[in-house]
């Protein structure tokens, strides 16, 4: 086991042992709804007095990234994603707010994945989204954005690069965890804020929140860190292990991640997420509106 200090440990201590009466700063809209205005923030965010540890803006990390999209009137960007390890090397994980609008075989607006864009860069090419290639749970679907937002994540089947490469032969990726609770620390929290050049990251820990809000049921991972506005939606919360990166989390879920820049929320990651990687993984019929697969 390694026996020397811990770079990634000792820049968290450096967050919370900083000034712990950072005022909070002025709500902004939830983040990645495509579908309407945020909701009071006064349902979740900031406790009084709480320390929110700062985010940077940086280059980014190959296994995260965001997506862009491209229909009859043009293209635009949108949200966060992350590379996830899968037998078919072609995995992207997302919040299903995220994904929802660009499911089935018909699609008008079509979508497609560049990691570690920023400067207008896009270093390992552009992988478009398959066909039939977004896996969103049934009960997201069935119940919507604010009801079923203890599903709010999502897959998305990606088509290897104009040189003919696969998503993770290109990146690499990172591990799945489903089913380890809700407190992990240090988390590395990455997304892509609406318009921005570069991606932003933060480190932090992620605590249990029980949903205070009847119209948003469920138990979600809360993390704080500030200036994770729109677009950062379905952006990874990432955690240490030996063989790399894993993800326990993606911003979305209790009012799609969160109604303020300096609080955000994930959907818990279990039984239900695994059963959508597994449907992602070996090709399985996509779930769909009013429960249409295909």
């Amino acid at each position: 086991m390694p026996t020397g200090p811990n770079p990634v440990a000792a820049r968290l201590d450096s967050y919370w042992t900083a000034a712990r009466m950072t005022a909070a700063l002025p709500a902004d809209a939830a983040k990645g709804s495509e579908t309407g205005p945020a909701l009071s923030p006064a349902v979740d965010g900031p406790r009084p007095g709480e320390y929110i540890p700062p985010s940077r803006s940086f280059d980014g990390i190959p296994q995260a990234g965001t997506f862009f999209w491209t229909d009859a009137q043009g293209t635009g960007r949108t949200c966060s994603g992350s590379v996830v390890r899968g037998p078919g090397r072609d995995l992207v994980l997302s919040a299903g707010h995220c994904l929802k609008g660009y499911s089935g075989t018909a699609r008008q607006r079509r979508l497609a994945f560049v990691p570690q864009y920023h400067d207008g860069v896009k270093p390992y090419g552009v992988f478009p989204v398959g066909a039939n290639g977004v896996y969103v749970p049934q009960q997201y679907y069935d119940l919507g954005e604010h009801a079923g937002a203890a599903y709010d994540f999502g897959f998305a089947v990606t088509e290897p690069n104009q040189d003919g490469t696969s998503l993770q032969d290109a990146v690499g990726g990172v591990r799945l965890l489903t089913g380890t609770g809700y407190d992990h620390a240090p988390v590395r929290m990455i997304g892509y804020p609406a318009g921005a050049a570069k991606p932003l990251e933060c480190w932090s820990r992620t605590t249990r929140w029980p949903s205070d809000d009847p119209a948003d049921p469920g138990t979600f991972p809360r993390i704080a860190c500030d200036a994770f506005v729109g677009g950062t939606s379905g952006g990874p919360m990432l955690v240490p292990r030996r063989d790399g990166w894993a993800v326990i989390g993606v911003i979305g879920g209790y009012h799609t991640g969160g109604n303020t820049a300096q609080v955000s929320y994930s959907a818990y990651f279990g039984s239900a997420t695994r059963a959508l990687y597994d449907a992602a993984t070996t090709g399985a019929p996509p779930a769909g509106p009013g429960g249409v697969r295909g």
